[in-house]
């Protein structure tokens, strides 16, 4: 196990090319895509709004019942589904995105945060109380179980990168990116060195993308920043975004590679919806 240190490189900011504002309707916790969709939760709110990623116009509402503080989605292409995460409900949600439109759920681990998709198309779920990641298919079924090893708690985000191994986001003070092996260990860490101020840039790192070259984007919600880390290289850098009166507790993201977009959910301040095109990682 090794602790990376980071590396700055010069880049140019970029500023949104569109912001979706709150109009009252409170805090976004967690975005996704699919196609031609941009899903949009908002805290404490029981429906998902449903955007056009190219006019950025509210299509409908997915209406998920009994559902309360939607920490994550996440979109199957090819499941053709929206799964959101029900922490207080200790369960999952899937939305069918087809014309039949049903909804269904089902039990998981405690605390369930953070929701992504692997190449297998399972759901992969971080159970933020219970510590450790589940794996399911698209109907519910337990695929696997991986218990986190000591020192990787409260996880809040898990995607499955190109090698097997998962990216962990730890949401605490002193916040860690860990990757960690299909038997929980862990194998680097990024975000503990006592040297370097990456420690004060990973603070309460939640939500993390991942483009096709394992590259790892994280949310930082105390220090109203985006970070990419470099994993082949083992540098980590502050994205440059540039917006008005900067990002404020941003929590979700999504990337959507195939559009060159970044799009970043802010839980505190004017609790808008970003969307970054062009963004150099």
């Amino acid at each position: 196990m090794r602790c990376v240190l980071p590396r700055y490189a010069a880049a140019k900011s970029v500023t949104p090319t569109h912001v979706i504002p709150s109009r009252g309707r409170g805090s976004v916790s967690a975005v996704a895509s699919l196609g031609d969709q941009v899903f949009v939760a908002r805290f404490s709110c029981p429906s998902v709004s449903v955007y056009d990623a190219g006019s950025f116009k509210l299509r409908r509402r997915l209406i998920l019942p009994g559902l309360n503080w939607p920490i994550s989605l996440a979109a199957c292409n090819e499941n053709n589904c929206l799964y959101a995460s029900g922490y207080l409900q200790y369960c999952v949600y899937r939305a069918d995105l087809s014309c039949r439109g049903a909804v269904t759920k089902w039990s998981v681990a405690s605390g369930p945060a953070g929701l992504s998709v692997n190449s297998k198309r399972n759901l992969i779920v971080a159970c933020y109380d219970a510590s450790v990641l589940q794996e399911y298919t698209t109907n519910g079924s337990l695929v696997r179980e991986i218990r986190l090893h000591a020192g990787v708690t409260r996880p809040f985000h898990a995607v499955q990168l190109s090698t097997g191994d998962y990216a962990v986001s730890q949401y605490t003070s002193s916040g860690v990116v860990s990757v960690v092996g299909a038997h929980g260990q862990v194998l680097r860490r990024y975000g503990q060195s006592q040297t370097s101020p990456v420690e004060q840039l990973m603070k309460y790192p939640s939500s993390l993308a991942v483009t096709r070259n394992d590259d790892i984007l994280v949310a930082g919600r105390d220090n109203n920043k985006i970070l990419s880390i470099n994993t082949s290289r083992g540098s980590v850098k502050e994205l440059l975004l540039s917006v008005d009166g900067g990002i404020h507790g941003p929590r979700g993201l999504c990337l959507d590679e195939s559009r060159g977009r970044l799009y970043v959910a802010e839980f505190d301040g004017d609790c808008r919806l970003l969307v970054f095109d062009g963004v150099q990682l």
